[in-house]
């Protein structure tokens, strides 16, 4: 369990801050995050860092202790990593009792001051860039930013997507989930937006496309909408392409692995985080190692698939 609690004995009065920064080898920010997040207890109950907080004898602190499962990174050096994220695995835990998440590998690699610095769905699988340091950190989130990291992804897709094209849909938050579980939709009232898509290869057995995919900016799935919208949702997708019933028994979690293959056409999501492109430093371009177009055996037969694609 990557969040543990832990009691310690303080020998004498102290500010809360410096006896976790001094246990930990915590900088004072992550010190003070950790007391704002009501994560020092005394007698069973949170203690929330003021100026004048002061602690004394048995504490208990929660904190992330990360337990590795030993997936390495693809490459790294003294400032970030690079790792290749397996579909069904969270970049960052989202409750305390996530039991694994790629942050578990992060901080085993790079301690506690290396973090994400950018996010990919849960069933995205793919290249993940991590910081080792806040410098480094605060660098490459301004360069994400900046769109100086360039991004690719595949995706394998419904149907046969005959030519290149690009997408400028605007895209809006959905602020209603009552009659659908879209996260964002199309809308000219949203942000601006741009993908280009190069199909690569058509399955007509699987009646599926291997689609090569650029995000030149960074909505919330861009790619995913994007590609639902010109009716060739990928395959896989529990949100866009479905219906609203069996969206929400995937979001309940109460839809089976059969029932999950029919209605969204795969057993996970088919978009896969391909390349990274960035400097820091020097210039470096990272290539995923998975051959992402021999996955096409996770999909379901075409006849026996259902989509909605309005």
């Amino acid at each position: 369990m990557p969040f543990v609690k832990e009691r310690f004995t303080v020998p004498q009065k102290m500010p809360a801050f410096l006896f976790i920064m001094r246990t930990f080898g915590f900088s004072q920010g992550q010190a003070q995050r950790v007391l704002a997040k009501g994560r020092l207890l005394i007698n069973g109950e949170s203690v929330f860092n003021t100026a004048h907080t002061t602690i004394e004898g048995e504490v208990e602190i929660v904190y992330f202790k990360p337990a590795s499962q030993g997936n390495k990174p693809l490459f790294h050096n003294q400032d970030f990593m690079v790792f290749e994220k397996f579909s069904g695995v969270l970049v960052h835990p989202n409750t305390m009792s996530t039991p694994y998440s790629l942050l578990d590998e992060i901080r085993t690699i790079g301690g506690d001051s290396a973090n994400a610095v950018h996010r990919i769905d849960m069933e995205t699988s793919g290249l993940l860039l991590a910081s080792k340091h806040k410098k480094a950190e605060t660098f490459l989130k301004g360069s994400f930013e900046s769109k100086t990291i360039k991004k690719s992804y595949l995706a394998w897709v419904d149907g046969k997507l005959k030519e290149s094209f690009s997408s400028h849909e605007r895209i809006k938050i959905n602020t209603d989930y009552s009659q659908s579980k879209h996260k964002v939709f199309i809308s000219t009232e949203g942000k601006v937006s741009h993908t280009d898509f190069i199909p690569l290869e058509y399955d007509e057995v699987m009646d599926a496309t291997l689609v090569a995919c650029y995000p030149h900016t960074g909505r919330t799935h861009q790619i995913r909408v994007h590609l639902f919208h010109v009716k060739h949702p990928i395959l896989g997708d529990p949100i866009y392409g479905t219906s609203f019933k069996a969206a929400n028994d995937y979001l309940e979690d109460t839809l089976s692995a059969e029932e999950r293959l029919i209605a969204m056409g795969a057993s996970r999501l088919m978009l896969h985080a391909q390349s990274l492109s960035f400097r820091l430093g020097s210039n470096f371009h990272l290539e995923s190692r998975t051959d992402f177009s021999r996955m096409r055996h996770l999909i379901c037969a075409k006849e026996k698939r259902i989509f909605n694609k309005e």
